[in-house]
């Protein structure tokens, strides 16, 4: 009897057959998701609009500016203005005060935080529920209610016009809500992770600085741009410390700019070119930033 060797039809056919690819979902676009896109770009643009006004003004002469008919590009603009208002003298002085505040707040307020915020986390002592308590409560207190007794204390210290009372104020003012925010992060990393870095040989220091540390870094990057931008654009406290000409800060410059504009009629294109100088930078400095602040404060809230 003699049997086939050969394999089923099925299977020849089967083999030689090539592979069809596989069908690609269409995905129905809601119509609700597309209402939501065109709101979300509406609004988008209705924020961005000041921004780019402000820009555009900036670029046009004062002559433009006072036409009732409104200039949307700034064709046929030039950087004059601009020009005009850095060969003042007073523009780098400023700058150079505010980046040395914004510098020293971030850098002391972040340390000051950090330990803070561990000893909250991984620590338990007596009044430790208080002090977490206390920090949300200093965050309800009016900054105008505080001017008197500040503006005394740094009197009585001699650091009215300095660089050092005002940093002072600030990090004080910033502090808490860092506190808060670090505290999240540090709780929501586990300690078993510690401890077994410590069996396998480091110390608490090694462990700590090798593993619970890098994970931290979001963390310490997001405080780090708020306590930054609070700096950056406080103005009220600066105001009421910083009284001298030759100490003051960008917010301050600006308000002095724009009061020397009006007295001899306001030029509102140099006051946008002013404006932007302050702006720029920091616009600029939180789109590098953004989305690392915003996954820090919405991590630090839930955590923990």
């Amino acid at each position: 009897m003699v049997t086939s060797t050969l394999p089923p039809a099925t299977s020849i056919a089967g083999a030689d057959a090539k592979p069809q690819p596989p069908r690609k979902l269409r995905q129905k676009i809601k119509p609700s998701r597309v209402i939501l896109g065109i709101v979300g770009v509406v609004i988008s643009l209705i924020w961005v609009f000041p921004v780019y006004w402000m820009v555009n003004s900036s670029l046009l002469p004062n002559v433009v500016l006072q036409n009732t008919k409104p200039t949307w590009l700034p064709f046929g603009g030039s950087f004059d203005n601009f020009t005009e208002v850095i060969n003042g003298g007073t523009f780098f002085p400023a700058l150079g005060m505010s980046v040395i505040i914004a510098v020293v707040t971030v850098v002391f307020c972040i340390l000051f935080a950090f330990l803070a915020a561990l000893a909250i986390s991984r620590f338990k002592f007596r009044g430790r529920k208080s002090f977490v308590l206390a920090v949300l409560l200093i965050q309800m207190l009016p900054a105008e209610g505080l001017f008197i007794a500040q503006y005394k204390l740094m009197g009585s210290l001699n650091l009215l016009n300095t660089v050092v009372g005002v940093s002072i104020i600030y990090i004080a003012a910033v502090v808490p809500f860092t506190i808060w925010m670090l505290r999240g992060f540090v709780a929501g990393i586990p300690a078993d992770l510690e401890e077994a870095a410590m069996v396998d040989g480091l110390s608490r220091t090694q462990a700590f600085m090798r593993i619970t540390f890098p994970l931290l870094a979001p963390g310490l990057v997001a405080s780090g741009v708020y306590a930054f931008l609070q700096a950056w654009n406080e103005f009220t406290v600066a105001l009421v410390i910083l009284q001298e000409n030759s100490s003051q800060t960008l917010p301050l410059w600006l308000r002095g700019f724009i009061q020397q504009s009006a007295s001899r009629a306001t030029d509102w294109g140099q006051v946008m070119a002013a404006s932007t100088l302050v702006a720029v930078p920091v616009i600029i400095f939180f789109l590098f930033v953004q989305g690392r602040m915003t996954s820090g404060l919405v991590s630090g809230a839930v955590k923990g």
